[in-house]
């Protein structure tokens, strides 16, 4: 069907066949009527079949009101009736009389249109009256974040230790309600069959009944438990060295504050970066001309998918030869080089910008690294801490490692786009019955994702060497990689345990946010109560800072995991490099120095 731009939607109802019988004695009917036809058809003398064949008018048109920029018919309802402009009946195109309920499907479709649009207004209206109370929730976020890392040098292994003897406590019980279990189920008939007697069961109560069951459970826990508790006592010292590197970070960032703020820097780059993806994306999209084609059954029209001019369609033969053919909007573009190879001009766009937000990544982690190396190497903290450790580091990383932090990105980015092209491939082989081929896409996909997760790494470690250094990106990744294969245990127990702290610090910040929001916005305190604003959908706000303190968090998080990193290479170096003599003093804290002990501070026995 034919879509036409209008000045006013039509306020009345109308048919072709009436207009078309009263035009001769009332012209302004068809005046008004033509307005919703074809430009320049006037021709109320043509049938009402080849009107209709060629769409050069609508068969009715019903009063109509418009909403986002369409015209919907004029539903509305009167003691309890549906009706158009205050009607309950109308004529159809052939001039038979319906009843409004016939639209009742259409209606309904249009109430929840209308619908969706009163519940986006209302939540506009919750935004509007409770953003300044959102911004003090992720204000208070930020406050709690900030007061999280700098309490963790006095936390972190309290929080990590309860939380180690807590899944103890509760494998434990597992193992006796296992144990209870299965003695409870001794003697009871049928109880002592075994899980290859029964077979498969769609029904997993059914296994609850067997006491074999229940002996594997017991197993297995008893299994983990002991595999836990050997861990525990094996890898002591190293779970008291990433906990001590987990406080020397806090006390870092309690050092350098500054560092925390610096994750703002990053999102303007990368919203810079997208900025320019999304602008050069659409001027690729939209560059050229317009390109109409003919649009008509292909059997029955050689014009079909032909070029045409719109302004000129009416006036040829195709209109003729073609009944019903339409020119219409195609694309932009054209049939010159330039237009053949757009595609291959937005996968270079799409390259650029990965490339930029990964070295704008890349630029965050190595000045944040600097300035971390900068606490850690020096001698007497804070008094030998540079004045300025982050602006320092951002003007060596900028004037010195740019060539190192792109080449790194580069690679990345390669990756990156690789996998962009197999999801492309895959979202268009996606309807071919060809197993083979969505098995080779899956398992390229798996290893490019996996390729890319183990660059991110290698990366992120070898922009640390570089901020220590200064060294090129080659000679920095092999360094990193070498020395962390090396400490290898080490990497694997610092990471556990910042990753547990740290998840457990999003948690906590979120969930104490979103608990405080929710008596507020609730009007649960009454200390509060006045000051609470009348919303009409309190989960509004509530999810909006709930989501936005976790985000919050994490941002502050990902500074503190970097920091973390960073000691942790500067420890390991320290380790390789000094033995701890007044030639070669050690630059690590006291509580390392007492965890290490004099055994482990030869440079042999320092790395495992």
């Amino acid at each position: 069907m034919n879509q036409l731009c209008v000045s006013k939607c039509p306020d009345r109802f109308a048919t072709y066949i009436d207009v078309q019988a009263s035009y001769r004695y009332k012209p302004d009917q068809w005046n008004y009527f033509r307005q919703f036809c074809k430009p320049g058809f006037n021709n109320p003398r043509k049938s009402v079949a080849q009107v209709l064949r060629d769409e050069d008018c609508p068969s009715m048109i019903i009063p109509s009101r418009p909403f986002l920029k369409r015209c919907f018919p004029d539903f509305s309802t009167k003691n309890g009736v549906l009706t158009v402009a205050n009607q309950t009946t109308f004529k159809d195109g052939r001039g038979k009389t319906r009843n409004v309920t016939d639209l009742r499907e259409a209606a309904n479709g249009i109430n929840n249109v209308l619908d969706a649009r009163s519940v986006g207004m209302k939540i506009f209206e919750d935004y509007a009256i409770s953003w300044y109370w959102i911004l003090i929730g992720l204000f208070i976020a930020m406050i709690v974040s900030l007061l999280f890392l700098v309490l963790l040098r006095f936390t972190a292994g309290v929080l990590f230790w309860i939380f180690i003897f807590g899944v103890i406590g509760i494998i434990g019980y597992g193992i006796w309600h296992c144990y209870w279990e299965y003695d409870h189920l001794k003697g009871i008939p049928g109880s002592d069959l075994t899980v290859y007697d029964i077979g498969f069961q769609t029904d997993f109560r059914v296994y609850l009944q067997l006491r074999q069951t229940w002996l594997a459970f017991m197993i297995m826990l008893c299994v983990i438990e002991v595999i836990i508790i050997l861990m525990l006592i094996f890898l002591r010292n190293r779970i008291r060295i990433a906990i001590a590197l987990l406080k020397e970070g806090s006390r870092a960032i309690g050092y350098i504050m500054s560092t925390l703020f610096y994750p703002i820097v990053t999102f303007i780059l990368i919203a810079i970066c997208i900025s320019y993806w999304a602008v050069t994306a659409v001027f690729l999209a939209t560059s050229g001309e317009p390109v109409y084609k003919v649009m008509a059954n292909q059997t029955l029209c050689k014009y079909a998918n032909l070029t045409c001019d719109p302004e000129t369609f009416n006036r040829t033969n195709v209109t003729k030869l073609c009944p019903g053919a339409q020119c219409t909007f195609a694309f932009y573009g054209g049939e010159s080089l330039y237009h053949k190879y757009i595609f291959i001009f937005q996968l270079a766009n799409a390259f650029v910008f990965l490339w930029l937000v990964n070295f704008a990544i890349a630029l965050g982690q190595c000045t944040l690294a600097g300035a971390f190396a900068s606490y850690y190497w020096a001698s007497r903290k804070p008094a030998d801490i540079p004045l300025w450790p982050l602006f320092s580091s951002f003007g060596r990383a900028i004037r010195y490692h740019t060539g190192s932090l792109a080449f790194g990105a580069l690679i990345l980015a390669i990756v990156q786009l690789i996998r962009v092209i197999l999801e492309y491939l895959d979202h268009k082989l996606k309807g071919t019955q060809n197993s083979f081929t969505r098995f080779l896409l899956c398992c390229l996909k798996c290893c490019f994702w996996c390729l890319e997760k183990f660059l991110k790494f290698i990366n992120r470690n070898a922009y640390i060497m570089i901020a220590i250094y200064g060294k090129n990106f080659c000679t920095s990744a092999k360094e990193a990689f070498f020395l962390l294969m090396r400490n290898v245990v080490r990497v694997a127990v610092l990471d556990k345990v910042t990753d547990f702290l740290l998840f457990l610090g999003k948690i906590l910040v979120a969930g104490g946010v979103g608990v405080l929001a929710f008596f507020f916005f609730t009007q649960r305190i009454p200390v509060f109560a006045q000051e609470a604003p009348t919303l009409n959908y309190y989960w509004v706000p509530l999810l909006t800072v709930i989501i936005g303190s976790y985000l919050v968090a994490h941002g502050f998080f990902s500074v503190y995991a970097m920091c973390v990193d960073t000691l942790f290479l500067c420890f390991c170096e320290d380790l390789e490099r000094n033995d701890g003599s007044t030639a070669k003093p050690y630059f690590m804290s006291a509580s390392l120095h007492r965890i290490l002990g004099k055994k482990e501070l030869s440079p042999k026995k320092a790395v495992g």
